[in-house]
């Protein structure tokens, strides 16, 4: 499959796994900086390849063989994330970029053996699910937007969902690191801002950030 088909049918599962957005041909050519002619002569296209659902005005919806094609690239992605992650201690920003390059150019054997070397990890250092060898997703995702938590509660970082070097590059300078405990201390429900303490420190984040950092609930 070309570069172009890749990048197109990955945009359309990672757009339907996000609340606030869909997956209408303009949504999916804002996202990948084309143009909306350009996003409607694709998905007719794939449509005649069976790799998605496309109908006028509609959202687009990947056929069975596109969402496993989309998983595919997604895995390999997600795989070179954690492994220049952990060999070159390179940032969440720079992993991300240089990995929308090599999933291209990556077998399904390469990508096997990156996973076998890492331990074959369920998430990349975002937080985000590696799908397996077969396309699925094996682990269960209970976690909620920052946003959405409760005040005096304590919670676990489990997932950065962006792709913005100045909000990796705020998280790293703050500790907020998948895996990392914060404290919710305020919510400011009027203005949309979430008050948190981590490593000693507090922090007001607005709701452009709260919700894309997702947390689990310590119990």
């Amino acid at each position: 499959m070309s570069v172009a088909i890749e990048n197109f049918v990955k945009a359309i599962y990672k757009n339907g796994k996000h609340d606030d957005n869909d997956t209408k041909p303009g949504n999916i050519a804002k996202k990948l900086g084309i143009s909306n002619a350009a996003a409607t002569d694709m998905a007719k296209s794939l449509a005649n390849k069976n790799l998605i659902n496309y109908e006028k005005y509609k959202a687009l919806e990947l056929t069975e063989e596109g969402e496993k094609l989309a998983l595919k690239v997604i895995r390999k992605h997600r795989l070179w994330e954690a492994f220049l992650y952990k060999t070159l201690e390179m940032s969440l920003h720079e992993i991300h970029r240089e990995a929308e390059f090599l999933e291209h150019e990556t077998s399904d054997f390469l990508a096997d053996k990156i996973s076998e070397y890492l331990g074959n990890p369920k998430f990349d250092p975002h937080g985000d699910p590696i799908p397996n060898a077969d396309g699925e997703i094996t682990t269960k995702d209970n976690s909620t937007t920052l946003s959405k938590t409760k005040e005096g509660k304590s919670y676990i970082i489990s997932r950065l969902m962006s792709d913005d070097k100045e909000f990796f590059d705020f998280c790293a300078q703050n500790g907020l690191k998948y895996g990392n405990k914060i404290f919710v201390s305020k919510q400011f429900s009027k203005n949309k801002m979430t008050q948190i303490n981590i490593n000693s420190n507090t922090i007001l984040l607005n709701e452009d950030f709260t919700k894309i950092i997702y947390v689990n609930e310590i119990q």
